[in-house]
């Protein structure tokens, strides 16, 4: 029995996806923590398009405040490189996105790994929920810091212009 838990272990270790590389894949839109479709997909390891068509399929899963399409002005935001696009041969395409991309919240990502129903999905979205609870931990722990940046920068602001006022008084 323990041998077959070890082993298990193991597997869950081997395939696990480090936390930032998750963390680095999290946008904030909307003021919301959202994932894009692609890179879900990516570490699903389904196509784009499939993810989205399951989607589709169970769209009574998936009300507005769990996933949404970004508008063009969001997507330039958060999109990072160029048109190039890798097709996982080694080989480059270009012409980027036909479609606006899908975004989804921590509760839209938890129901992806129940309508896509395979082992990947559920390992997968256990590691992205870990992910979302770690940068909670963090950013509440880290609460006063953050908000003890924000009076200095506010108080840098204020002296700056007082110089530039004292400065044009001469």
């Amino acid at each position: 029995m323990d041998k077959i838990k070890e082993k298990m272990d193991m597997t869950v270790v081997e395939d696990e996806i480090p936390l930032n590389q998750i963390q680095n894949l999290v946008y904030v839109i909307r003021g919301q923590q959202v994932m894009l479709d692609s890179d879900l997909a990516m570490l699903y390891q389904v196509e784009t398009k499939q993810l989205n068509r399951a989607v589709k399929r169970n769209q009574q899963r998936f009300p507005m405040d769990f996933c949404f399409q970004l508008t063009e002005d969001e997507f330039l935001r958060c999109q990072i490189g160029t048109s190039k696009i890798n097709d996982g041969n080694g080989s480059e395409s270009r012409g980027g996105r036909r479609y606006l991309p899908y975004v989804f919240n921590e509760q839209g990502i938890a129901m992806l790994s129940a309508v896509l129903r395979s082992e990947t999905a559920i390992r997968v979205s256990i590691q992205i929920m870990n992910a979302f609870v770690e940068m909670r931990k963090f950013i509440s722990s880290n609460a006063l810091l953050f908000e003890r940046i924000s009076e200095v920068e506010l108080k840098q602001i204020d002296y700056q212009k007082n110089q530039k006022r004292n400065l044009n008084s001469y």
